[in-house]
């Protein structure tokens, strides 16, 4: 039997994002299709609790987790969290249109050997009907998606720890994808028919996930983020970790560090978006990209934005997927939009909530 990545069942949970320096939390409800802020939350994660985007020691991860636990109402015991990394496959695979879930299911057990470079006893697997072939109608795109159960396990139980039952193992990039529609409202009124590029920057990890008409179809992790401007500030003035984050953020550094340490760093940044959609463009035949939608802990470096925009000419926002939102009472909306861009990966989790799809 396929083991379960995703659940179809409904049912509203919070949206956990576990990060290599902090985890990110966002609760939402919905009324009449539009969505409410009902609880947010970002807790530092204990160092050496993550590495390589995958959790070393589970009880402190659940120590952090349980500070989040406080700050969402007790009634909601459900979470969707999320996996990601090299051990992560997703690929689009033609089936047969004619077969029904259960069929689809038996046939992808049958030819996982071939599909999966994984032992089958190692992985956990699930897959999503996407839509025709255009070119061969008789075959139906269908979205398969893997992990290492262990990966999967692990949250699980950190998540069990800190006092949440998993509802929901999704992947970052799908649930990235899935925050776009909170962000239409910062794009042209035609960016829902374009082609939009979300790109989150993380500490250790960037995110790249590629939509064309509302729809996913490229999604890339790239082994880059902001701990590697934190170091340059590190080794350049002799700071501690954590001054060095705190300088990074504060900006209270020598006025010659443009020069030293944030221009090269803005350069590499560059270069891994650039290098992100030109293998999108590469691999899909297209011409540009229309938008970017910027995201994560490392955009709050000021002039991000313009870079891009003066770098690659592309029509680039920072992501605030609370915007166009209602707020619950006790939260503070400008706390909130301080949080905004790194909360784009717990936000699409948390609309998990509201659709039984898969990505």
């Amino acid at each position: 039997m396929i083991k379960r990545l995703f659940s179809k069942q409904p049912t509203m949970m919070v949206g956990i994002d576990i990060g290599a320096h902090s985890v990110k939390a966002v609760l939402l409800s919905q009324h009449n299709g539009m969505c409410k802020v009902e609880a947010f939350a970002v807790e530092p994660m204990i160092k050496g609790a993550m590495s390589d985007r995958e959790i070393q020691d589970i009880e402190a991860v659940g120590n952090v987790l349980s500070k989040i636990r406080k700050k969402i109402p007790r009634s909601i015991k459900h979470a969707a969290a999320a996996v990601s990394g090299s051990t992560v496959i997703s690929k689009v695979i033609f089936m047969d249109v004619s077969l029904t879930d259960a069929e689809l299911e038996s046939q992808i057990e049958v030819e996982a050997d071939t599909l999966i470079p994984y032992p089958l006893n190692e992985v956990s697997i699930d897959f999503e009907k996407l839509d025709v072939n255009e070119s061969d109608p008789s075959r139906v795109n269908v979205l398969l998606s893997a992990a290492r159960t262990e990966s999967v396990e692990v949250r699980v139980s950190a998540l069990d720890n800190g006092g949440f039952s998993a509802k929901v193992i999704d992947i970052e990039s799908y649930a990235l994808s899935r925050a776009a529609e909170l962000c239409w409202s910062q794009l042209p009124d035609d960016a829902e028919k374009k082609v939009v590029a979300m790109v989150d920057i993380g500490a250790t990890m960037t995110l790249l996930s590629i939509i064309e008409n509302g729809k996913t179809v490229y999604t890339r992790d790239q082994a880059f983020g902001g701990d590697q401007y934190t170091r340059s500030i590190l080794s350049y003035y002799n700071k501690s970790y954590d001054d060095a984050e705190l300088a990074k953020v504060s900006g209270d550094l020598p006025p010659n560090y443009t020069f030293e340490v944030l221009a090269p760093f803005q350069t590499m940044l560059l270069q891994q978006v650039r290098r992100g959609i030109q293998m999108y463009l590469t691999s899909s035949g297209k011409d540009a990209v229309d938008y970017i939608i910027i995201s994560g802990g490392t955009v709050l470096i000021e002039g991000i934005d313009k870079l891009l925009i003066d770098e690659l000419g592309i029509h680039t926002v920072v992501a605030n997927p609370f915007n166009a939102m209602e707020l619950a009472p006790a939260i503070d909306r400008e706390q909130l939009n301080r949080y905004a861009s790194q909360l784009m990966v717990a936000s699409g989790l948390a609309l998990r909530s509201f659709s039984p799809w898969h990505i």
